[in-house]
């Protein structure tokens, strides 16, 4: 594994337009995945091909419009990536790929090394299934935009939303060793967001040889070639992910597999704890209340 250092990479700034971070399988020095986020300025249209890679394009902020050859796509969305669903595309290896936009945009590059074709389609709010993962405040959102039952070779994609001083990734889990059907071997990114941007967080990263931690800020990213990992965001602050996966199972899954010393923990959820709750919102009232919210400060000492 690389050093720690090597494992977390920070956002660039680049005003309207340009890259603000990437990286691929030879800088992460595994297989397989990559992720690019870059802005896009009024009018701006950005060009690239991808022989070697699948795609996911998804928006962070803004809408355009993607196009391969002939074929369109529209990609938007509501707000920040705290405000709603997107509406992203699918393209499968090969694509020459073309995106423009009239008010501005910043997107998230998805991609996973790919051999097999699948067709390129839109992925729509309403085709992004939304889970109540966990309990307590370990309750988190889970927005599957690319899950293992979408026809495509490798990649995963999903974005999690952690509510003010929840964990995620919680109990502990790891997916390096292929042991199916108890563990697939996966590598993953993380991108981080935090609401607001001022806000921090704590990323683990441990396994029998090594134990890491990181205080993660807006913009982040992690590399997670192996161990057990877990996220917790700061009292008052939402933590958003966007989590990319890919590897070469026969089956395409996400099965992790928990840190035995703490899987106890899923034995004491019950759907009856999450009964009614709808997103990361909902979460963050039934645990915190007013508790952590800038909107319920009437003024006077903030400090």
């Amino acid at each position: 594994m690389k050093p720690a250092s090597e494992l977390l990479l920070k956002s660039s700034n680049p005003g309207d337009s340009g890259q603000v971070i990437a990286v691929g399988p030879e800088q992460a020095g595994w297989e397989y995945i990559g992720l690019e986020v870059r802005r896009l300025s009024e009018g701006e249209t950005f060009s690239f091909s991808s022989p070697d890679d699948e795609l996911c394009i998804v928006p962070m902020v803004g809408d355009g419009v993607v196009g391969v050859g002939e074929e369109e796509w529209y990609i938007a969305r509501p707000g920040t990536v705290f405000d709603g669903k997107p509406t992203a595309v699918y393209l499968p290896v090969g694509s020459d790929v073309r995106i423009e936009t009239d008010q501005g945009l910043e997107i998230a590059i998805c991609r996973s090394r790919a051999t097999e074709v699948f067709p390129a389609r839109a992925i729509t709010p309403d085709d992004i299934e939304v889970e109540i993962r966990g309990s307590g405040n370990a309750a988190r959102q889970i927005s599957h935009i690319i899950k293992p039952e979408f026809p495509a070779h490798r990649l995963l994609v999903v974005e999690v939303f952690t509510p003010s001083g929840n964990w995620s990734s919680y109990p502990p889990h790891k997916h390096d060793v292929s042991r199916m059907p108890d563990e697939a071997d996966l590598e993953e990114i993380y991108y981080y967001r935090i609401h607001p941007e001022d806000g921090f967080a704590l990323q683990r990263l441990y396994g029998d040889t090594y134990d890491h931690a990181w205080t993660i800020h807006d913009g982040d990213l992690l590399l997670v070639p192996e161990g057990y990992h877990a996220f917790c965001v700061a009292h008052g602050y939402t933590g958003y992910y966007l989590n990319v996966l890919a590897g070469d199972e026969a089956e395409r899954t996400m099965q992790p597999a928990d840190d035995p010393r703490y899987a106890w923990v899923r034995d004491t959820w019950t759907e009856d704890q999450v009964a009614g709750l709808e997103g990361w919102q909902d979460i963050e009232m039934k645990i915190n209340g007013m508790a952590g919210r800038r909107d319920s400060l009437q003024g006077g000492d903030q400090s």
